[in-house]
């Protein structure tokens, strides 16, 4: 019976512009319904009643005298009114993250090449987002990304199960063992962190049917797409399942280590790297649009032309931030 009445408000709109949304209480409610002619209120067979179209006028009379009594106010808004998304994280909030004094050795010391200020700053994360992190890897930055979200939000970490059919390198450690530790130990120390979900899928199919339209925020790929060259067609695919689950306006962040212009993907075994050219036209192929290129990690003293650079030095990587189109202002 609530439920009608609501409907009856947006399905007339009250002679406003925009229909409403009440976020009125169910005693709220059930006073204003109480207050209509009740030969406004046509029964129904399964109970409760349906509002009559001609019962508009006394609608209207009632909510206004149920505004004049502060029932009603601010409770009726336009759909452009809701309220904003929480902000992304400022440079000192992501300071506190990265210095975090429970966050491991190992971490800091990988602190140094991967710049997860930067890192963080780049992809403008906001508390309460939904994220995936594929190829999650130990989980370094899982990690990253649920302490920055918080517990109001969520990541979920792929990591591709082991081959049935292939028998299990010497002491290999389960795929996604990482992932479950940090968890554990997240959770032990109540860091603050958004709780991590471990998802063994494989890339083309990365995500469970539940969350695989329209679900996620946020999905990163950390120094791995030049890994996936044997992957051939499953790169377009797993591209198109990234672009399916994400909600418009959600974020795809893709970081490699820079290949030559020219080279593709074609050195992903021999020099693990990926021409950025090559690897935006994949991704943009999905319905991605570039959204910013991040520079802080590039260095064009790099040849490209060895694994690790020759004279030694940080190698050239790049950032890419891609966007869904639909969000509001995207």
């Amino acid at each position: 019976m609530l439920h009608d009445f609501d409907s009856a408000l947006v399905k007339q709109g009250l002679g406003i512009a925009a229909p409403p949304r009440l976020s009125l209480g169910l005693a709220d409610r059930a006073r204003l319904l109480s207050s209509l002619p009740r030969e406004q209120c046509r029964p129904r067979s399964s109970g409760g009643c349906a509002m009559n179209t001609t019962g508009l006028g006394a609608l209207r009379t009632v909510l206004a005298a149920a505004a004049a009594a502060g029932i009603v106010g601010a409770c009726v808004q336009a759909p452009g009114n809701a309220p904003p998304p929480a902000a992304t994280l400022s440079e000192a909030g992501i300071a506190a993250i990265v210095n975090r004094a429970d966050r491991t050795a190992a971490d800091r010391e990988n602190d140094k090449r991967r710049k997860p200020e930067q890192m963080l700053a780049f992809i403008g994360l906001r508390p309460g987002m939904t994220a995936l992190d594929l190829m999650a890897g130990g989980g370094y930055t899982s990690e990253l990304l649920a302490r920055a979200i918080g517990p109001g939000g969520k990541v979920y970490a792929q990591a591709t199960p082991r081959d049935a059919n292939r028998p299990a390198p010497p002491n290999a450690r389960l795929p996604g063992a990482g992932v479950l530790e940090r968890e554990a130990r997240l959770s032990a120390d109540k860091a603050g962190a958004a709780p991590i979900e471990l998802l063994l899928r494989r890339l083309g199919d990365p995500l469970p049917p539940e969350l695989a339209q329209g679900t996620l925020d946020v999905v990163t790929l950390m120094f791995n797409y030049h890994d996936l060259g044997a992957l051939g067609e499953g790169r377009a695919q797993m591209n198109r399942a990234v672009f399916a689950a994400l909600k418009p306006g959600g974020l795809y962040v893709v970081a490699d280590h820079a290949g030559r212009p020219g080279t593709g993907i074609s050195e992903s075994t021999t020099l693990h790297r990926i021409e950025e050219a090559f690897l935006r036209q994949e991704v943009e192929a999905a319905g991605f649009k570039l959204l910013a290129a991040g520079n802080f990690l590039r260095n064009p003293a790099d040849p490209r032309d060895r694994e690790t650079p020759v004279p030694p030095m940080p190698k050239d990587e790049f950032v890419l931030k891609f966007v869904k189109p639909g969000g509001a202002g995207r």
